[in-house]
């Protein structure tokens, strides 16, 4: 269906693509992943309009093929005034009215085989993408994303997480031959995000889809597209396998490596004994030995062995206070409501020490964007901060805390650096490389634009950090880089978050709206909670022996104890299966 052959693509500041190739085929659904920036999103426009872009090689794209599309930044229009099943089937009606116009005119009209001709082609049309059955595939899709009640809804009375399913799913009906998604599980809920889940393993068509998400990466694809430092990699199987071939390739590669390494060593000891000794005894066959030995060096060299899949990038992201204070009330909160059209939450109750890490949780639409944002704003009467608390803020909708008409560089200028040089080294640990420095920010992906809010958070050395969906757009690398400076913070942390992943791996507890209410969750009964519902019996229990020996096999890697790694991946594989 699709063939990309030695493909190479440049920015005026950046190399994207070098000669890279996949092909997308029947049957396949393929998770497109790869580090913030590297270029996935502009794949994917060069797939639609490659007429638009001038690169060297070549995009063949069987004759006929239709493309669906879903974009990580369609927002929900609130001013549309449609059914969710109108929406929906808005191609399908057009369609079908044209039908009934077209039958209504032959009625009166002379010219017949014209009309007869414009109906057929409409008919061909409506029957390409199974209009006959329009009405019960709505409500089969409907059905499968939960969603079946809201069929009668006016679409402006959605929420953003149920407007992205409806979105799918309009896409999805008309029964494209490639349908793509770029991000799709962005700001979903867990219950949203598992109906996406659904709808996606329910389609019998070829998807390439965007997605940073584990859960979707564990549970949907069965094809691996992987863009990383202008290189690809494909792989036909799931993303579980894909991620312990890699291992095992770091296994491999890394005790090869260290063996090039000790050979070059080697060998260039011989060659400075070599010139030592021919600096005493001057002649032609000392000369030719030098000479032999150093090219020798240089094709050891030209094939030390390089791995681009295997040590992969990933943003030292830190988080870090000036400001540490001895355990007390950063935050208290005290009878708090919050409506809109209706009542979300009413006279809840909580706080948060000045060390703690905590996630907001719940449903999307339940005001938990809004409590953060009252928190940070500090003007409402039921909130209260600890006055040696300074707060900082990421909002999920990046251009309110970052101006996108700045570069990187005059944005952090204005975030109090003073020097382009203490500019150039504090950034290249959060991944941007000089180049960018100049480069504007509205330019940027998603994930770079989150990791420069984190970056100019970390700036501030506040001891208060408020994150709303910290983890949106970030590579699955990125998120664990996260995940590890949000444990290693020193401060306090309120996050709103959908990623259950991120939850479970770095913060306290969780505070869940429920009812119009709050309540306090330990981690472990929050893991018990996403996982019963979910998941097998023994999934969790499964997971967390994966995770256990996976750190040991980093241990192993570490001290170089390559004979121990190699048994902890049999292990490994073991669990993997039973995944």
């Amino acid at each position: 269906m699709i063939n990309v052959d030695n493909l190479s693509y440049s920015f005026p500041q950046k190399e994207l693509y070098k000669n890279i190739s996949f092909t997308l085929e029947e049957g396949q659904h393929c998770a497109f992943i790869g580090a913030s920036g590297s270029g996935k999103s502009t794949l994917i426009d060069m797939i639609m309009e490659p007429e638009r872009y001038i690169f060297d090689g070549k995009i063949e794209i069987e004759p006929n093929c239709r493309i669906g599309y879903v974009s990580q930044f369609s927002g929900l229009d609130k001013t549309k005034d449609t059914t969710v099943f109108e929406y929906i089937g808005e191609e399908f009606i057009k369609l079908q009215n044209e039908i009934t116009s077209i039958c209504a005119e032959m009625e009166t009209s002379a010219d017949i085989d014209t009309l007869l001709e414009k109906y057929q082609q409409t008919l061909d049309a409506f029957q390409a993408i199974d209009g006959d059955n329009f009405e019960s595939n709505i409500e089969k899709k409907l059905n499968l994303a939960n969603l079946s009640k809201q069929a009668d809804l006016k679409v402006s009375n959605l929420s953003g997480g149920e407007f992205k399913l409806i979105q799918v799913i309009k896409v999805m009906l008309t029964s494209p031959d490639l349908m793509i998604m770029d991000e799709p599980d962005v700001f979903l809920d867990f219950e949203n995000l598992n109906s996406l889940k659904n709808l996606i393993n329910s389609h019998k068509g070829i998807l390439l889809i965007i997605t940073h998400n584990r859960y979707l990466l564990n549970h949907c694809f069965n094809k691996v597209i992987h863009l990383e430092n202008t290189e690809l990699q494909e792989f036909n199987g799931r993303y579980i396998d894909y991620n312990f071939s890699l291992l095992q390739s770091k296994i491999e590669l890394q005790e090869l490596a260290i063996a090039d390494a000790e050979e070059i060593e080697r060998n260039e000891l011989i060659v400075e004994q070599l010139r030592s000794a021919a600096t005493i005894h001057t002649n032609a066959a000392r000369g030719r030995a030098v000479h032999a030995r150093v090219k020798f060096l240089e094709r050891l060299e030209a094939r030390r062995i390089k791995a681009p899949f295997v040590d992969i990038k990933q943003p030292e992201i830190k988080l870090v206070t000036d400001n540490e204070i001895e355990e007390t009330i950063a935050l208290r909160v005290n009878n708090y409501s919050v409506a809109f059209d209706e009542l979300l939450i009413e006279n809840v109750n909580f706080e948060i020490k000045s060390n703690e890490k905590v996630a907001l949780i719940g449903p999307n639409g339940t005001g938990k964007t809004t409590l953060l944002r009252e928190i940070y704003n500090n003007k409402n009467d039921s909130i209260e901060i600890n006055e040696k608390i300074e707060v900082a803020f990421l909002s999920q909708l990046q251009g309110e805390m970052l101006n996108e008409s700045n570069t990187i560089l005059e944005e952090l200028f204005e975030a109090g650096f003073e020097t382009k040089q203490e500019i150039r080294s504090y950034v290249l640990g959060y991944g941007f490389e000089e180049e960018l420095l100049n480069q504007k920010i509205e330019s940027l992906s998603g994930g770079e634009k989150n990791i420069l809010q984190l970056a100019k958070i970390s700036a501030t050395k506040a001891n208060m950090l408020l994150l709303d969906e910290p983890t949106s757009h970030l590579d699955t690398y990125s998120q664990i880089a996260l995940e590890e400076a949000i444990k290693n913070y020193n401060g306090a942390i309120l996050m709103v978050s959908h990623d259950f992943y991120t939850i479970a791996n770095c913060v306290d507890y969780v505070l869940i709206i429920e009812d119009k209410t709050i309540r306090k969750m330990s981690i472990r009964k929050f893991r018990k909670m996403i996982y019963s519902n979910h998941f097998d019996k023994d999934y969790l229990e499964i997971e967390q022996k994966k995770k256990e020996v996976e750190t040991k096999i980093e241990i192993a890697l570490k001290n170089t104890d390559f004979a121990q790694a190699k048994i902890l991946s049999e292990k490994l594989e073991e669990l993997i299966k039973l995944l």
